[in-house]
């Protein structure tokens, strides 16, 4: 305890220093196993945007893994442990990247149920699908439009979305498929969702870090969706998403949740609502972590994901019919109601 109490008045003298003194974080901690471990814990202590809402002590971490930490130790087994130290975070959007490795953390969707399987959406979607942009899209034989957009790094323009409207505008209904979107541009995923709403739509708030404290943040300000001055859809949607539906996605299905005639179908999505920033250790190995929390249009966070209105699992019945149990269900749900 001693030395981390002198660890923060060291920090707190070095605010104090003129801005010409150099890279604080150089000057702080050396290039060793114990410097690049002091280095990554306190950016994650100062920075890391969820440590009170996930009520981790990051000071019992430290205790936990600096042990571990000896002066001769080889590369690969320091980044073995700043990587599972990372992990007691339980955040996708936490990353560690050397030139050999990336340390991730995968369990936010690996113990839940996969609830998708492309080689049926591949059926679904037959031999004449169109793509436009990052989409592809059909329509179904009971006439019900179809979508699949599986990566918001795909980029979407304007025109593809006012020729995949207008094409699928015959349709009874529309089925928007996210499921194993593990996100990527939030420019993507607003744009889709902005051809969803007449009206502009308060969908969420998002807060920056103000100071080196773990509650220190700005007041929420406030996110809007705006409609499209081009071609917006006017009748049902049903929105398909699993637990592989992350970051961006996650972001795209909280907007959507917003409006009227949209209905989420499926599993719950993995969360990931934490802005990614990026730092970096003295050793040269990049973080990245989350320092900006989205939260809901009711300022509730959904970093653990976002429930659907109707919980649906693929059944291994179906899947063994070339069935989608989440599409059919969809299916269904428009054919009642349209």
């Amino acid at each position: 305890m001693k030395r981390r109490y002198l660890l923060r008045i060291w920090s707190i003298l070095l605010t104090l220093l003129p801005l010409s003194s150099g890279c604080i974080r150089e000057e702080e901690f050396n290039n060793t196993p114990q410097g690049n471990f002091e280095a990554l814990w306190k950016i994650i202590d100062e920075q890391y945007c969820f440590l009170d809402y996930k009520q981790i002590d990051w000071d019992v971490i430290h205790d936990k893994y600096q042990p571990l930490i000896t002066p001769g130790m080889s590369y690969d087994g320091l980044f073995e442990i700043l990587g599972n130290m990372l992990a007691e975070l339980k955040d996708g959007h936490v990353n560690l990247y050397s030139s050999s490795n990336m340390a991730r953390y995968w369990d936010w969707y690996l113990d839940y149920p996969r609830n998708f399987n492309e080689s049926i959406i591949e059926k679904y979607l037959g031999r004449d699908y169109r793509i436009a942009g990052g989409a592809k899209y059909t329509i179904l034989e009971d006439n019900i439009g179809y979508i699949y957009y599986g990566d918001f790094s795909s980029g979407i323009g304007n025109g593809n979305l006012d020729e995949i409207l207008l094409y699928l505008s015959a349709c009874n209904g529309l089925i928007i498929d996210v499921r194993n979107n593990g996100g990527g541009n939030l420019t993507n995923a607003t744009r889709m969702a902005q051809r969803f709403t007449n009206e502009k739509v308060l969908t969420g708030y998002i807060q920056h870090k103000t100071g080196k404290g773990h509650s220190d943040f700005s007041d929420p300000t406030p996110i809007h969706v705006e409609p499209s001055n081009s071609i917006r859809w006017q009748k049902k949607v049903i929105l398909l998403t699993n637990r592989h539906s992350y970051s961006a996605t996650n972001d795209f299905v909280n907007s959507m949740r917003c409006f009227p005639n949209v209905t989420l179908v499926g599993d719950k999505t993995g969360g990931g609502s934490g802005l990614p920033f990026s730092s970096e250790l003295p050793n040269g190995w990049g973080v990245r972590f989350s320092a900006s929390p989205h939260l809901d249009a009711q300022k509730q966070h959904i970093e653990f994901g976002i429930d659907p209105d109707k919980k649906v699992d693929m059944s291994k019945e179906d899947e063994d019919n070339d069935l989608d149990t989440i599409i059919e269900e969809a299916r269904k749900m428009l054919k009642v109601n349209p």
